[in-house]
């Protein structure tokens, strides 16, 4: 498949303009002889809630585990991510395996209208999860470009690939947006950046504006352009774990004290911490990064409620008016 060539695309792969794509096999040989992951439980055990009630205004997002948000809107509701299966994994029998379940249960779900899917690693873009979906929800699903093929693969009827700061609209006054994000692609052996990568969608309706950045290592400048183009964020779900060994992990993940910084840089009122505590794909203890989160808020003189860890199945309300809503910077 060929694209456009452009400055993130030299018309077969996808990179980061100015940043790093992913190590090579002897830095990652490096990583796993050279450092020793923290020991998980075997499972911690959490009861799935009913999905809140529909929000008459705004955008109410109940955290499902990892980059799974469900976001609930007077316009319809969406999934970020989903995956809802024990392994993140291309197979059932081995891969990281699930610490907590999913927040909310797959048959509790409300009707599905959409679906922004991030990227193609699979603790993002879940092949079971989105064959359950496609049969009983139908959801349009948004992605990167290159994407399509695979939802079609996975039974996804409605599919549309956006490439970076393209806009999809909705309905009237609903508009979604793909953003950049600095990470990578790859879902076999020899398909390196072969689809483009994203996460960063910016939704935005009458009253309310939600940022949902996926995977993403820290990029001050990124997240700046992000508030100009698209206003600062009412909510922004921010990607808090899968950072240690930190010499490996820091283009691509960023990490609890570089999280803090990104809302002062999208100008984002209230940010929600994902990407932590439900499958072991780095080094750090489970429950580690909420921790350095306090740390880090605290040292940067941050309230608690301005970034707030979640536990799965919890829900917090952009709780935006129409009259308070900042207008974008120019």
């Amino acid at each position: 498949m060929s694209f456009p060539p452009s400055d993130h695309c030299n018309g077969k792969t996808f990179f980061n303009p100015g940043g790093r794509g992913p190590h090579s096999e002897w830095a990652v040989l490096r990583w796993k002889l050279t450092s020793r992951a923290a020991r998980w439980p075997d499972r911690v055990t959490l009861t799935p809630r009913p999905p809140p009630p529909p929000p008459a205004a705004g955008i109410t997002a109940t955290w499902i585990g990892h980059a799974s948000f469900l976001l609930q809107t007077p316009h319809g509701n969406f999934l970020t991510d989903p995956v809802f299966s024990e392994r993140a994994s291309p197979v059932t029998w081995a891969g990281p395996r699930r610490l907590r379940a999913p927040g909310i249960a797959f048959a509790d779900l409300p009707r599905i209208d959409g679906v922004l899917l991030s990227h193609d690693h699979y603790d993002h873009c879940d092949a079971p999860t989105l064959r359950r979906l496609a049969a009983t929800h139908d959801p349009v699903v948004l992605a990167p470009l290159g994407h399509a093929d695979l939802m079609r693969e996975f039974g996804v009827r409605r599919a549309v690939d956006l490439d970076w700061w393209q806009t999809h609209p909705w309905v009237p006054g609903v508009e979604i947006v793909l953003t950049p994000m600095q990470h990578w692609c790859r879902r076999v052996i020899g398909g390196t950046n072969r689809r483009l990568w994203g996460g960063g969608f910016g939704l935005s309706m009458p009253g309310a504006r939600l940022f949902f950045a996926g995977d993403t290592g820290f990029n001050a400048g990124l997240y700046d352009e992000i508030a100009q183009r698209l206003g600062p964020p009412d909510l922004a779900l921010l990607p808090i774990g899968a950072y240690a060994p930190r010499w490996f992990m820091h283009p691509l993940h960023q990490d609890p004290a570089e999280a803090v910084a990104a809302p002062r840089a999208l100008g984002a009122r209230r940010s929600v911490a994902m990407h932590w505590g439900t499958w072991q794909l780095t080094d750090e203890p489970w429950d580690e990064p909420p921790r350095r989160l306090a740390e880090a808020r605290a040292a940067a003189g941050m309230k608690d409620e301005e970034f707030v860890a979640l536990e799965p199945g919890e829900s917090i309300h952009s709780g935006q008016k129409d009259g308070d809503r900042k207008p974008p910077r120019t």
